[in-house]
């Protein structure tokens, strides 16, 4: 980590930008402004700075709040500032009591907890084109999908209302679930197109799938959570954010409780993990061994299941750092 001199806190919303700047003795050298959520504007605020510090000196951090914060992270990287998103649950938990909220105070929180913590930020990048695509395109398909299963879903009022006007429901209802299904099939068909044309993330893809018990739909939210797996480092962290790592519960000797997962997850990354531990268990005869020796042994069975999530998380990143696709050695054993 350089030695910076101005780290901005930027609190981020839909049409304006909080701006607070202080020094590494969180001496404000830059009072608090507010600048329009539009390129110009932060463009022009950014040069200025620039011409005032200098590029090297300045470290910009912002809360991940999703599209509202793509314009600001497009315009740090095209002026080459160092920049970092940061998880807006991990700051609010460091802040301690807060009495009162405002734009401006969260801008400079912001800056406080960057200096705070500097030498454990990890400087952030724009997010590859592609892989954007894949997240715009990976959340329609979750909204169709739902809409889809609310559709289908209607024989609750059969029996409760009048049998024409049930009938024309349904009819209704069927229309419009084969008009969803086709428009979900047109969006699989986009999301495969952007991989294949992508060397690396094709790559990637294919191997993901080569083990046992995943599919398609995991390969691509893994590239897409990943970053075409550029952000964990190993499946120790990628199962930290998905949910599925368990962490001892104790405290002296008066709390000892067993080893748990915590609630805070990526709750989809962490069900498409669960049926791919079940698709494992049924079809990949070492995992199937492997879960009833543990039943057979008393463990339960959750927590065997879990463990399978595990395993396959460890076999994603083995197959991907290889770069060689999974092999059963059992096939070869004597």
């Amino acid at each position: 980590m350089k030695n910076y001199s101005l780290f901005i806190g930027v609190d981020v919303s839909k049409l304006k930008l909080d701006i607070v700047g202080v020094d590494y003795n969180n001496q404000v050298l830059l009072p608090h402004k507010v600048v329009k959520n539009k390129e110009a504007d932060i463009k022009l605020f950014l040069i200025k700075i620039i011409q005032q510090f200098g590029k090297d000196n300045i470290l910009v951090s912002f809360e991940n709040t999703g599209v509202y914060g793509m314009i600001l992270g497009y315009t740090l990287t095209k002026l080459k500032i160092d920049y970092c998103e940061i998880s807006a649950l991990e700051i609010n938990r460091s802040t301690g009591i807060k009495r009162g909220k405002s734009d401006k105070s969260d801008a400079s929180i912001i800056a406080q907890y960057t200096i705070a913590n500097q030498f454990k930020i990890k400087l952030s990048s724009l997010t590859e084109a592609d892989i954007s695509k894949l997240k715009l395109l990976y959340t329609q398909r979750e909204k169709i999908v739902k809409t889809i299963k609310q559709f289908e879903f209607n024989h609750e009022n059969e029996g409760f209302v009048p049998k024409l006007a049930f009938k024309q429901l349904m009819k209704t209802n069927t229309s419009i679930v084969k008009n969803l299904k086709k428009n979900l099939k047109l969006i699989d068909q986009q999301i495969l197109e952007i991989i294949n044309n992508n060397e690396a993330l094709k790559i990637n893809y294919l191997l993901v799938q080569s083990i046992p018990g995943i599919g398609p739909q995991t390969a691509s939210y893994l590239l897409i959570v990943t970053k075409g797996f550029t952000v964990f480092d190993n499946a120790r962290q990628l199962a930290c954010y998905g949910g599925v790592a368990p962490f001892p519960y104790q405290s002296g000797n008066s709390i000892r409780g067993k080893n748990k997962v915590n609630h805070l997850a990526d709750k989809k990354l962490k069900s498409l993990l669960n049926m791919c531990a079940l698709n494992a268990k049924k079809y990949d005869h070492e995992i199937k061994e492997y879960y009833q020796r543990k039943v057979d042994q008393g463990k339960n069975k959750m927590l065997v299941l879990n463990n399978v999530r595990n395993k396959l998380l460890g076999r994603i990143f083995a197959v991907i750092k290889r770069q060689q696709p999974y092999i059963n050695t059992r096939k070869f054993a004597a």
